[in-house]
């Protein structure tokens, strides 16, 4: 069953941005103002326009899009609404994305590496979707499924609020085609033409960076198969069966196998220094496939890059 989709938030986007919602839960006690400055510390950033001010400009909203005082005791349940202040990026040198199909439906995109698929952190206005809603004037565009900051390849949007679900639902169920490559560390345990199924048991904590491998039953599953090989490296062509956090990432780097100018796996290193000596992660999402689950017609999208050795 198609989930339902969320009602409208009671404040416009603004440069192509969402505004923020916080939904108090229990045992909240204290004025907007309080609430507020704890749970959302960055709006008092010295930096940004003073709370106060925001508060008596009734840019603080509730879920009906009345205003809330600074003073207004905030209770659980109750819904604040505001836009976040933001710190100015650096726009230049952006790479494009080019759109490898366009339509009523859906958005689809050759990510480059390094593009952020969503707002985040000091990734905002640079973000795909941010660029995409302010280029296309799409309000409602929105991803169905993610990519990695680092990784590069085909990502898709729908178009339409009420639509967005069936396609999201597609990937929920594994109803979804995704083929990868990578270029990786390779010795004689990688030789051309092999084939082979991965499975671990995946964990990922919240508070720490790196997923891990752990003894138990598999959640993880990825068929690979060498597709080239030369000076240590090969590239592999990766079918994942199931979504965890990193799981290429980790899969081929527990194994020995890690991703050309991987920061992460097998082990943090800086990645201004990494992207430096070894260039950007090289991995692609080369390939998606699925049936439109709203026009019934099958997509078969590809991305034209090649990962170079």
């Amino acid at each position: 069953m198609s989930r339902r989709p969320r009602p409208r938030p009671p404040l416009p986007q603004r440069d192509g941005l969402d505004p923020v919602r916080l939904r108090l839960g229990p045992h909240v006690q204290g004025t907007a103002f309080t609430v507020l400055a704890e749970r959302f510390p960055p709006v008092l950033d010295p930096a940004a326009r003073p709370l106060t001010e925001r508060f008596a400009r009734g840019e603080i909203v509730r879920a009906d899009g009345s205003p809330w005082t600074a003073d207004d005791p905030a209770r659980t349940g109750d819904e604040l609404w505001f836009h976040r202040e933001l710190r100015p990026e650096p726009r230049a040198d952006q790479p494009e994305l080019p759109i490898l199909l366009h339509d009523e439906h859906l958005l689809v995109i050759d990510k480059p590496h390094g593009v952020a698929t969503m707002p985040r952190g000091e990734h905002v206005l640079r973000s795909a979707l941010v660029r995409l809603r302010q280029s296309t004037g799409l309000e409602d565009l929105a991803p169905i499924h993610r990519l990695d900051r680092p990784t590069a390849g085909v990502l898709a949007f729908s178009c339409r609020r009420e639509e967005r679900s069936a396609y999201q639902d597609l990937f929920a169920q594994r109803r979804v085609r995704k083929v990868y490559r990578a270029v990786v560390v390779a010795d004689e345990t990688l030789p051309l033409g092999a084939d082979m199924l991965l499975e671990d048991r995946l964990v990922k904590d919240r508070s720490v960076l790196q997923a891990r491998v752990e003894t138990g039953a598999p959640n993880a599953r990825t068929r690979l198969r060498v597709v080239a090989v030369g000076d240590g490296r090969a590239e592999v062509e990766l079918v994942p069966q199931t979504g965890r956090t990193h799981q290429l990432r980790l899969q081929l780097a527990s194994r020995g196998w890690g991703i050309v100018g991987d920061p992460l796996y097998p082990q943090v290193r800086d990645a201004e220094a990494v992207l430096a000596a070894e260039g950007p992660l090289r991995l692609l999402a080369a390939e998606l496939a699925f049936t439109d689950p709203i026009t019934g017609e099958p997509r078969d999208l590809a991305s034209p890059r090649s990962l170079e050795p």
